[in-house]
């Protein structure tokens, strides 16, 4: 049975692996602009879709679905847009402490179980100037990152302090994946030493 991630992101491509763990990455292709009142469910819902339309193309798979979001205020912060959209995001979450929520969906496509679930990491911001974000902008860095910036590179210059899975931050929550998975049958530890050895 082969693990397929229902992403493109190269941050989550990179971590899994990081793991040693053999996967196929299928991009969905999915939209992420449909949102609903509540930021959990709306990552819930995004993931939710990108694994339910990349599952229809294996019939023995896991099939690992994705969505990272910010949130601050009850607001969804997604990825910006352009500059304007990108400083906008900075300026409201300037010297803030908002949380990042990760909704992650797994099917098992043998079976047609699924299973899905939330990972959510607090993030507490330093105050900015409006130089150091025009530079951070500018930089390109979170172009294309949830909430406009990324903790793993540069935007760890803003990062005051975390509460929660760091990796969740990056986009892939390691420790509830697991946990998710060995709850379906899938050892990702066991998975690695069979990898290893052959």
């Amino acid at each position: 049975m082969e693990i397929v991630l229902a992403s493109k992101s190269p941050r989550r491509k990179k971590l899994l692996k990081e793991l040693g763990i053999k996967f196929k990455v299928h991009e969905s292709g999915c939209s992420e602009d449909k949102t609903c009142k509540s930021p959990p469910k709306t990552a819930l819902m995004h993931a939710k879709a990108k694994a339910e339309n990349v599952a229809v193309h294996y019939k023995n798979a896991i099939v690992i679905g994705l969505d990272t979001i910010g949130a601050y205020r009850g607001q969804i912060i997604g990825k910006p847009k352009n500059k304007k959209d990108a400083l906008g995001m900075l300026r409201f979450l300037n010297g803030s402490r908002h949380k990042v929520i990760t909704g992650i969906c797994i099917i098992n496509t043998k079976t047609g179980k699924t299973k899905a679930g939330i990972s959510e990491t607090f993030v507490t911001f330093a105050k900015m100037t409006e130089a150091e974000m025009n530079l951070y902008i500018n930089s390109g860095e979170g172009r294309d990152k949830a909430a406009g910036y990324a903790i793993q590179g540069l935007g760890a210059v803003f990062v005051e302090k975390i509460e929660g899975d760091y990796f969740n931050v990056v986009g892939l929550p390691i420790c509830k994946l697991s946990k998710m998975l060995k709850e379906m049958g899938v050892d990702l530890l066991k998975i690695r030493e069979k990898n290893r050895q052959t």
